[in-house]
């Protein structure tokens, strides 16, 4: 953020912060490296849109990689500079050497989980006989490199088996394996060119799916064309596997295939988010009746969600917000799914359900309070047996299990509580701490939270937590970051950062607002962010700015926004809107050409939340905010780290770098306008290391560019 003004701190907090000269220096002396302008102009519905760094676009050139290389000279160099950097990296660092679990899941007579000792790249999977048994390394994804995760792992009804898959480089392409569970033995059984894909299996083999393989030659956004789902049998060649599904008239639909527990069901979900319609449908096959077509259970694709939860004997039981935008439950018919037919099992509330699933015999259902987890046990009709008593105000998940399960695992967090594994007994109704994290040098009792609700620009409430070390001064002088997200249904959830620590034990504040498009007060809210709505989302965030500042938290100088992806558009629209009013910004793999989006991997899939620039109204509305085309000439922008990786084949790279060009070019020289590009990475980092020193660098920029120097880093 930009330094505008320096404010002597009182006395008392002298000790925590103090301002640092070097943050000023002059940043005139940075030289950004030359990108080459091209003559290309695009007419969109009469409206005339420049695209000069359209070679961007192709992160294979030379010439691109030339420009990344130049790039990343001016900013590591930079981010060096900064006197704190090096001991800040080692605090993140630290605050993250803990052990690490993911709750139990049992298949069979074994039972798995994933634990990091502390700073591994890549957690290890577990296995062991029954809860009592010695864990055993089953897949550990650190011998395969730094950059090569485990993505899936899905063991098969009779746990002989069990497909993993491997994702290289933070890619979203994966390579499904077989791994043998007695001997722990991989077999040679091996699949390519799997996206948007779960493994489900039945009897000696499972349902996938995939792309085509490319042929040479072939252009490139095809890849992503021509969604199929395979089954696999085990033992056997991906040259035999059986095509169970396409449909070639859709080539941008995704299909999926899962089944139900008992393996009777197979459930095929079509979605078709390259036309705009939101929902799905769902289509089914009695595989105990050896059926081979798929029939239709929810036939229509529109902007209605169906979740098939698992079946009772003939019926589904299924999570929708169709006539509910809070999500209900029902139980269908597949036979005949007539809507007239629907039996309510969880009518729709109040709150939002967050999610629903079955275990031991029982209707597992969490609600969400405002952005907080209820939680409650039903029968599978419905009826109201108990309420799960949760730590606190939070966040819960898991609660999945077996139908004989007489136990199931669920995991709690928020700011302060570091995620804590709970081992509910369904007989007695119990919950007892299963794992509890122990994080180094930390202490809770050091920290508060508390949730405000603020008015947006229309008047809406738009509910913020906010956590800090108690007894702030409300001075106006905290450093402060703000994030959020705000789209595709997606809930930004308090939940606990280690690394945040980083920042929060120097006296700064950290706010969490959970502004429209997201999924916090169900499809309404998200509707009242999306498409042509997509102003609230920023009018929503740029309030919380000011409420932050009004209430003396907090001013511009030292006031960092954050978002990634959909939260990195949202950074770069309101630093257009509002550059005056941030210090600092840091925009990571933001979505930042709102014109071109869908004609990159799978960005067609967004349209459902953003419209499409093929149409009249629509472009209009994406012109309006895309942060790509809004950039003021001759503006002081608040000092800028923008984030993204060379392997970011979901938000390609070349939204980041345009709009890095574009602003680098464009915007005065009085902050500085870096980019940060990963590489071996992808959307998200691809190991805890590079995750680490990203979040590092974040900090160390943030708090250089507001002026603070830690005065002490560590306990």
């Amino acid at each position: 953020m930009v330094l505008k003004s320096l404010v002597t701190r009182p006395a008392a907090l002298v000790g925590v912060l103090a301002l640092s000269g070097s943050a000023l220096l002059a940043q005139v002396a940075l030289q950004y490296p030359q990108t080459r302008k091209a003559d290309r102009v695009d007419t969109y519905h009469g409206t005339t849109v420049p695209d000069p760094y359209r070679w961007l676009e192709d992160d294979t050139s030379a010439e691109t990689a030339a420009w990344v290389e130049a790039q990343n000279k001016v900013t590591f160099p930079y981010l060096e500079k900064i006197p704190f950097r090096d001991q800040l990296h080692k605090r993140v660092k630290a605050l993250n050497d803990y052990e690490k679990y993911t709750a139990p899941s049992r298949k069979g007579p074994y039972v798995f989980f994933r634990k990091n000792i502390g700073l591994q790249n890549q957690s290890v999977l577990y296995i062991q006989k029954g809860m009592s048994g010695t864990p055993q390394v089953l897949i550990d994804p650190n011998k395969w490199g730094d950059t090569v995760a485990l993505s899936l792992f899905v063991p098969s009804k009779d746990a002989k088996y069990a497909v993993y898959g491997v994702s290289r480089s933070g890619s979203d392409w994966q390579q499904l394996k077989v791994i043998e569970l007695a001997t722990k033995k991989t077999l040679p059984d091996t699949v390519e060119w799997v996206k948007v894909s779960g493994a489900a299996w039945h009897d000696d083999g499972f349902f996938y799916s995939r792309y085509p393989a490319p042929d040479k030659g072939r252009e490139k956004a095809s890849i992503n064309e021509g969604h199929q789902v395979f089954f696999h049998k085990v033992g056997t060649p991906q040259s035999r596997d059986v095509l169970v599904f396409e449909d070639k008239d859709n080539p941008q639909r995704f299909h999926t295939v899962d089944t139900t527990e008992d393996e009777r069901f197979a459930i095929l979900e079509i979605s078709d988010r390259g036309k705009g319609t939101d929902g799905n449908a769902v289509f089914v096959r009695d595989l105990s009746k050896a059926e081979t077509t798929f029939k239709p259970v929810f036939g229509t694709i529109g902007d209605e969600t169906f979740a098939v939860l698992d079946n009772d004997g003939d019926h589904l039981i299924v999570q929708t917000n169709h006539t509910a935008p809070n999500w209900r439950v029902i139980r269908v018919d597949p036979g005949n799914p007539a809507e007239a037919m629907w039996t309510a099992v969880l009518p729709e509330k109040a709150e939002p359900i967050q999610n629903a699933g079955t275990a031991g015999g029982k209707l597992f259902a969490t609600y969400l309070k405002d952005v907080t987890t209820r939680a409650y046990v039903y029968g599978l009709d419905g009826t109201l047996e108990n309420e799960v008593t949760l730590p606190g105000p939070g966040v819960a998940s898991g609660f999945g299990g077996a139908r004989d399960a007489a136990f199931v695992f669920y995991s709690f967090n928020s700011l302060t509580t570091p995620p804590t594994i709970y081992r509910y007994d369904i007989g007695p109704r119990t919950s007892t701490v299963f794992r509890r994290p122990d994080v180094p040098g930390y202490d809770a009792t050091q920290y508060e939270t508390k949730q405000v609700f603020y008015p947006s620009k229309d008047g809406t409430k738009i509910p913020m937590f906010l956590v800090h070390k108690k007894g702030l001064t409300l001075d106006g002088n905290n450093p402060t970051l703000l994030y959020a997200y705000g789209g595709f249904n997606v809930i930004q959830s308090p939940t606990f950062s280690a690394a945040r620590l980083a920042i929060l034990e120097q006296g700064a504040v950290y706010a969490s607002a959970n502004i429209r498009g997201g999924g916090e007060y169900g499809e309404k809210w998200h509707e009242a962010g999306a498409r042509l709505h997509k102003q609230n989302v920023f009018d929503d965030f740029i309030a919380a700015a000011e409420w932050l500042i009004a209430n003396q938290y907090t001013s511009t100088p030292r006031l960092a926004i954050q978002g990634g992806s959909n939260g990195g558009l949202l950074v770069g629209a309101v630093m257009n809107q509002r550059p005056e009013l941030f210090g600092v910004a840091i925009p990571q793999v933001g979505v930042m050409d709102m014109l071109r989006f869908h004609e990159f991997t799978i960005g067609w899939n967004w349209i459902a939340d953003y419209g499409s620039s093929k149409d009249p109204e629509q472009f209009k509305a994406l012109l309006a905010y895309s942060p790509l085309h809004n950039i003021r000439k001759g503006a002081r922008y608040p000092a800028t780290l923008i984030t993204t990786a060379d392997h970011d084949d979901r938000v390609v790279p070349a939204h980041s770098f345009k709009y890095a060009a574009t602003i680098q070019e464009l915007a005065s020289r009085e902050t500085p306008i870096l980019i940060r590009i990963e590489t071996k990475s992808g959307h998200g980092a691809s190991s805890q290391q590079k995750a680490l020193e990203a979040a590092a660098d974040i900090y160390a920029f943030l708090l250089h560019n507001m002026g603070v120097t830690p005065k002490k880093i560590g306990s």
